[in-house]
């Protein structure tokens, strides 16, 4: 390992909460925000009916109600992280749906109600590659000068194939464009990766990491396919469930590590699965393994292996 960074020594990865400690010298927390957004493959606009494996309840926390104003959102999930760690900071998280898809008014309406908090320090806004116009980006530009700002870009998979299986109603070629020019900015730019989508070969999903490395990335969050209940990837499962080819947590432990020697080094790895609430998930399921359980897995796998981020990168 050519990396003198201790973090990095001892988890083998960039893992993202020495990142954010590096930043910002203090405990920070993001808070998740329903801003009310839609997507633009929902309201008909590039097409209907969203993301076939998207349900809102399987990721949304038990603070984030569009009934509610950003500002009681806020409080809400302030008041219960802060019984834990009483004087950290926040980052307001826009997760829900397109959070840069809208009226330019109205989206920066939303944004600076969140930064007028008091315990707010910075933005983390979820979009997708194609909803991102120039005056809002050179809004953003300004406001990263004063505040942190993280655009966070649901690539989901650099295949167009796999794609347009799943409704997104964009490319990959839309992903390209959409890092080239939000790159040097001041933003953080991070990215939204599945790992197992229909179709998609081990091999597939390896080359998710080399066309990732090329982009100007800063922060990855990698979640292994899901399927909850009420989405139309559900109902496909249930009528074809031979379409779907899962991957025990052994086997996608083995992946990740294989996964993360071809990524760029200087990546940090904000997370490595998702995690559904049990209520809601219908496959895979993984004896309720969580986060945490799976990033320790993967730590000791990486050690056996002999593996770091970035040993097989190239930059070619």
């Amino acid at each position: 390992m050519n990396k003198c960074d201790d973090d990095f020594l001892i988890n083998r990865y960039n893992d993202y909460s020495s990142y954010i400690k590096k930043i910002f010298n203090e405990r920070v927390q993001k808070i998740s925000i329903n801003a009310g957004f839609t997507c633009p493959n929902r309201d008909g606009s590039k097409g209907l009916g969203g993301c076939t494996y998207c349900n809102i309840n399987s990721f949304n926390p038990f603070n984030s109600n569009s009934a509610k104003s950003i500002n009681e959102q806020l409080d809400k999930g302030i008041s219960f992280f802060s019984k834990k760690y009483s004087t950290q900071k926040y980052l307001a998280y826009f997760q829900a749906y397109t959070n840069t898809y809208g009226n330019s008014d109205e989206l920066i309406s939303k944004y600076n109600e969140a930064l007028a908090h008091p315990k707010v320090i910075g933005l983390v806004i979820g979009t997708r590659p194609d909803c991102l116009s120039d005056e809002l980006v050179s809004y953003l530009s300004e406001l990263a000068k004063k505040k942190y700002v993280s655009l966070e870009f649901g690539v989901e998979s650099t295949l167009d194939k796999s794609l347009e299986s799943v409704n997104r109603c964009h490319t990959f070629s839309d992903t390209i464009t959409a890092f080239e020019k939000t790159k040097n900015r001041g933003f953080s730019l991070g990215a939204h990766l599945i790992l197992g989508l229909p179709d998609e070969s081990r091999e597939d999903i390896l080359n998710h990491a080399r066309n990732l490395s090329k982009l100007p990335v800063n922060s990855l969050k990698l979640h292994h396919l899901q399927i909850v209940k009420h989405t139309r990837m559900a109902s496909q499962y249930l009528a074809s469930p031979e379409l779907f080819q899962f991957m025990d947590s052994d086997t996608y432990v083995d992946l990740i590590c294989d996964f993360i020697a071809l990524l760029r080094p200087d990546i940090v790895i904000e997370r490595f699965i998702g995690e559904s609430p049990e209520n809601l998930l219908i496959a895979p399921k993984w004896n309720k393994l969580k986060n945490f359980q799976i990033t320790e897995k993967i730590k000791n796998r990486l050690i056996e292996k002999n593996f770091w981020q970035g040993k097989e990168y190239s930059i070619t």
